[in-house]
Parts: structure tokens; C-alpha cells; sequence
């Protein structure tokens, strides 16, 4: 296998969206209104959360980690391809692509760890709600958010370096938006099934762990709710889960279909769907479900901008 140095491709073609050139203006607009909406929302909720002495409870301590989690996760990708809609050379540099590569995925596996935790929560407080102020302290809340980050920064190592290590001697062009795993691995010019197993096998132990472990919490908590004997109950039981369940389903939704695989080949427009989807819509949408479907950060938001209003008087 040829080493790092003797790789003879140095940059790479990000393809981006191909079929859409003629609207790459359009799509860069389109694209900043999301990033900033992403960034502004997700940084609201995430002061608002701190600011609210009511909030400072675990659940939402979760969320405002979410919150800043989606910040890195989308600056790890998004501004890559603001700046390709608008050049003419969309090009990424081989240390810059396994850099974006390194970034895109633990803090991916970061938020799949997160959510894991923020449903581990949400099982105690239903489930076990006499012993839950007990057993989720603020430093255990610390601790699990600290193991998060700490085990998604370390997870892609082991494929970053087997791919640092692949001779790429042939075509540069990524069939992809950006840098990635799969796209990255059809250009190599040797086998690369070795790297196509290691991937399927992390990817497999983290995504489908960290899902199988929040669906057996959902089905513990669905049956708690079940057993609650008022409608009322049982609605703001459910309603405090409802957020983080949705979010859960269309971040695992896609990602599961884009990593859980054992080969290399791809649908290129199916890819780029999921890609959009994962990476761009998850964050941008979290702090729409956040702020529609939870009353107590609404109220929160607007105590805090009718104090800013006074404020300004």
C-alpha cells in the first residue's frame, strides 16, 4: 500500500450538485439563508437556555449542548460549499478533505452519543421519576455530555488514517457535495475493502448502538406513559419527548441508509439527497421543532426579548 507521500492527487473536485449549475447563485442564497438560520437559531436557544434560570434543568442542559453541537457540526461542511457555489475552481486540498472528513464524522458520532444521552434522560424522568433528581445530577449531566464529545472526537481516527494511507493516482473528482467517506474511497487506485469493512463495522457498532439504545428507551417510555391514567398526563408526559424524538428520526433516518453499507458503489443523487438531509435539514431544523413544540423555551424566548426591548428604552 503507497504511503502518504507518494500519493500523487493533491487536490480534489468537489462535483457539488452538477445538474444544477445554472442555478448555483440561486442555491448560494438559498444555502446562506440556512447556515445563518441554522447558526442564529441554534445560538438563541443555546443563550436562552443559560440566560433562563427555569431551564437549568437537565433536558434542556442537553439541548443547549445539541444546539452548539449543530454550530461546529454544519461550519464543519456548509461554508466549504457556500464558497464552491460561487468559484470557479471547486477545489479541496488531499490534508483539507481528510480534515473536513475528520470533522463532518465525530461530530456526527458526537451527536449520535448526545442524543443517545438526552434519551437516557428522558427514560429516567419518566420512568423513574422519584429517583431521577437523585440520579441525574448536574455533574453526571456534565460527565455524559463531556463522554460524548470526548468518544465522538476519537471515533474516525481509525478510518482517517487507513485513508491517509491510500494511493490516489487516477481521476480527483468527488461525486459528492463534500468530502466524504464513500466518494472518497471509489477514487483510490487499489483495493480498498479493508477500509470499505472497517468503516461498515464502525459505523454499524455506533449507529446502530446508539439507535437500537434509544428505541429500547422510547418503547420503556411509551409503556410508562401508558400506564399514566389521565389524558393530561399522559399528553405532557409525551409532549416532553416529542422534540427529541423527531429529531432523532430524521438524523438516524438518513444516516443509517448513507453508512450502514458494505460497499463502495453509490447512487450519486440518492447520496446527495441523504447528504442534504443529515447534514444541512437536521440542524437547521432543530431549533424550529425546539422552539414550536416547547412552550417553556417560547417563554423563555420572550421574557427575554421583552427585557432586552425595555432594556434598549
Amino acid at each position: 500500500m503507497a504511503s502518504f507521500n507518494q500519493t500523487k492527487v493533491v487536490e480534489f473536485l468537489i462535483l457539488g450538485f452538477p445538474n444544477l449549475q445554472d442555478f448555483n447563485k440561486p442555491l448560494f442564497f438559498l444555502l446562506l439563508f440556512i447556515y445563518l438560520f441554522t447558526i442564529i437559531g441554534n445560538l438563541l436557544i443555546f443563550i436562552v437556555i443559560r440566560v433562563a434560570a427555569q431551564l437549568h434543568v437537565p433536558m434542556y442542559f442537553f439541548v443547549s449542548v445539541l444546539s452548539l453541537l449543530e454550530v461546529c457540526y454544519t461550519a464543519s461542511t456548509i461554508p466549504k460549499m457556500l464558497s464552491n457555489l460561487l468559484s470557479q475552481r471547486k477545489t479541496i486540498s488531499f490534508q483539507g478533505c481528510l480534515v473536513q472528513i475528520y470533522f463532518f464524522h465525530s461530530l456526527g458520532a458526537t451527536e449520535c452519543y448526545l442524543l443517545t444521552a438526552m434519551a437516557y434522560d428522558r427514560y429516567l424522568a419518566i420512568c423513574h421519576p422519584l429517583r431521577y433528581p437523585s440520579i441525574m445530577t448536574p455533574q453526571l449531566c456534565v460527565r455524559l455530555a463531556a463522554s460524548c464529545w470526548i468518544c465522538g472526537l476519537l471515533g474516525p481516527m481509525a478510518e482517517i488514517i487507513l485513508v491517509s494511507k491510500l494511493p490516489f493516482c487516477g481521476p480527483n473528482k468527488i461525486e459528492h457535495i463534500f468530502c466524504d467517506f464513500p466518494p472518497l474511497l471509489s477514487l483510490a487506485c487499489t483495493d480498498t475493502s479493508v477500509n470499505v469493512l472497517v468503516d461498515f463495522v464502525i459505523n454499524a457498532c455506533k449507529i446502530l448502538a446508539t439507535f437500537s439504545l434509544i428505541l429500547m428507551s422510547y418503547l420503556l417510555i411509551i409503556g410508562a406513559i401508558l400506564r399514566i391514567r389521565t389524558a393530561a398526563g399522559r399528553r405532557k408526559a409525551f409532549s416532553t419527548c416529542a422534540a427529541h424524538l423527531t429529531v432523532v428520526l430524521i438524523f438516524f433516518g438518513s444516516i443509517l441508509f448513507m453508512y450502514v453499507r458494505l460497499t463502495k458503489s453509490y447512487s450519486l443523487d440518492y447520496d446527495r439527497a441523504l447528504a442534504v438531509l443529515y447534514s444541512i435539514m437536521t440542524p437547521f431544523l432543530n431549533p424550529i421543532i425546539y422552539s414550536l413544540r416547547n412552550k417553556e423555551i417560547q417563554a423563555a424566548l420572550k421574557r427575554m426579548f421583552l427585557l432586552t426591548g425595555r432594556e434598549r428604552e
